[in-house]
């Protein structure tokens, strides 16, 4: 019997919800602002069936473009052949999350600022960029009372 290739083939797990995740929606899913240029998360939500994304867009990230009483417009960037397709799909909010993806980058611009607000007020120049992590410092082992033990491994042995 052949496969189906419907909307929401091959969604069983994608769509799912959670275990002890089920039923009605919280509130503060309703209560969220989205603004025109907000960077959202696109994930499905299995329980409202209404203005679902297709599988393609779920678990991608997109920026708004548009904002309707219960859904809002999302412009995804999607790879055809060799290369990127502007597409806008229209998902009602229960579909989207505010993206945390520039989180860590917007906590890193104040504290920059800062460093180098601070840096100038004392004349120095402040080091603001990301540095991978550095070797470790060198140490010396000293073998006076601390005699080298030799360690080797143990003979197989049943213990039956």
């Amino acid at each position: 019997m052949p496969h189906s290739f419907g909307y929401r083939a091959r969604t069983r797990h994608m769509f799912a919800r959670k275990f002890r995740q089920h039923g009605a929606l919280h509130l503060s899913t309703y209560m969220k602002v989205y603004h025109v240029g907000d960077i959202v998360d696109i994930k499905a939500n299995g329980a409202v069936q209404k203005g679902m994304p297709h599988k393609f867009y779920h678990g991608k990230t997109g920026v708004v473009y548009n904002v309707t009483k219960s859904g809002v417009g999302v412009i995804v960037h999607k790879r055809v052949g060799n290369r990127y397709m502007e597409k806008r799909i229209n998902v009602r909010i229960e579909h989207v999350n505010h993206s945390k993806c520039r989180d860590d980058f917007l906590r890193r611009v104040k504290e920059n600022a800062a460093k180098a607000k601070a840096a100038h007020e004392r004349g120095e120049r402040a080091q603001l960029k990301r540095l991978p992590a550095q070797p470790r410092e060198a140490r010396f082992v000293s073998t006076t009372n601390n005699a080298p033990t030799t360690i080797s491994a143990i003979p197989y042995d049943t213990l039956i």
